[in-house]
């Protein structure tokens, strides 16, 4: 069976919306995929500022964003479709949403992108909301895109994703497990602000700092990092707990590059680590995600992952950078196919289960 999908993803960093064109092919319960067409289309200033700034508005300012944010992504759709020539080719969408509030301590998550607004502005059927379901049922509804990652990707022991939060993807005792690891590229990120630059390039600017041990000690000390799996992560655990605790140590910005880059790969090291039992066996570790290209964190997860022998692999731009979107297309097919879309190996549910909203945009 052969599905045409477009995946939507928009990230914690807030460097646009990826979109990606995929077809999909499924025979005897294997899955494979060609993607089509990808393109990352950046925000505006003023759209950084909304989404940024949704979790400050009262119920009825946000229900408005919620809308209006819908009918942007059904806009970004509609030139997409238009600028690869993709009218009447697309069966179906899949909008992950931006993520704004996450507790699932509390039973709830919430993505902004109205999946009518999608639906109705480009008059095709549309998936979203893929997470409240597993939150409903007491799971963490993160990480989301393992299942994806078990039908793509199976053949990779562990998969990384380094977005605006770092996440990894195993199996253990023949369970696959997926968890966040901690905040990257969004830390990253608004350490470069501070110099007028959105991010740095290949890691250039950490790589001429030094790790400052004391602040290295606190970031390791954080208390998410002794919670057991699952576990997952909002937004907020970076931007209000992260960024303030470099921002109190005064350090030059290399030197506070330089240590959050070491954090990171050395959360990475101690998550596996406590998968590997016995004499560590040879395997690779695919990288995805925009931390993916800085050179310099890549150089420093292999190090630090020597000693489990795992060697880290980065992919060709196009899936390095569109994935999640990618698996964002999957996860709609699944739930158009009412196939489990969550495994609550991964987040912890009382059982699997078939996330998404559907919203019929085609007329009758």
């Amino acid at each position: 069976m052969i599905y045409r999908a477009i995946g939507l993803m928009s990230g914690s960093s807030l460097d646009g919306l990826d979109i990606v064109f995929a077809e999909f092919e499924e025979s005897a319960r294997k899955w494979g995929y060609t993607i089509m067409a990808a393109d990352c289309y950046e925000y505006s200033a003023e759209w950084q500022q909304k989404l940024a700034n949704a979790i400050h508005l009262n119920a009825y300012e946000y229900q408005l964003l919620h809308a209006e944010y819908g009918r942007y992504v059904g806009e970004q759709v509609n030139k997409f479709i238009e600028a690869h020539g993709l009218e009447h080719k697309v069966q179906l969408i899949a909008s992950h949403g931006h993520t704004t509030f996450h507790a699932p301590h509390l039973d709830m998550t919430a993505q902004l992108g109205d999946g009518a607004a999608i639906a109705a502005v480009t008059g095709i059927n549309v998936v979203s909301d893929l997470r409240a379901m597993d939150v409903a049922l007491g799971g963490q509804g993160a990480p989301i895109v393992p299942m994806g990652e078990k039908l793509l990707f199976g053949n990779f022991s562990h998969l990384l994703n380094i977005g605006g939060i770092a996440n990894i993807s195993l199996t253990k005792d023949n369970e696959y497990v997926a968890f966040d690891i901690c905040p990257a590229n969004r830390v990253l990120n608004m350490l470069m602000e501070q110099v007028g630059k959105s991010y740095d390039e290949n890691g250039a600017m950490a790589a001429t700092g030094q790790i400052h041990t004391p602040l290295l000690t606190k970031l390791n000390a954080l208390d998410y990092y002794k919670q057991p799996f699952p576990k997952s992560l909002a937004n907020d655990f970076g931007v209000e707990i992260v960024y303030p605790l470099i921002q109190s140590f005064n350090l030059p910005l290399q030197d506070a590059l330089r240590t959050y880059v070491e954090h990171i790969a050395q959360q990475l090291s101690y998550a596996c680590g406590q998968f590997i039992k016995g004499e560590p066996v040879e395997s690779t570790m695919l990288v995805t995600g925009g931390g993916a290209l800085n050179n310099f964190l890549i150089q420093r997860i292999a190090t630090n992952l020597k000693s489990w022998n795992i060697t880290p692999e980065v992919p060709e731009d196009t899936l390095v950078k569109y994935k999640e979107a990618l698996i964002m297309g999957l996860l709609g097919i699944l739930r158009w196919r009412e196939e489990n879309t969550v495994l609550n190996s991964v987040t912890g549910a009382s059982r699997s289960s078939i996330g998404g909203a559907v919203w019929i945009g085609q007329e009758a």
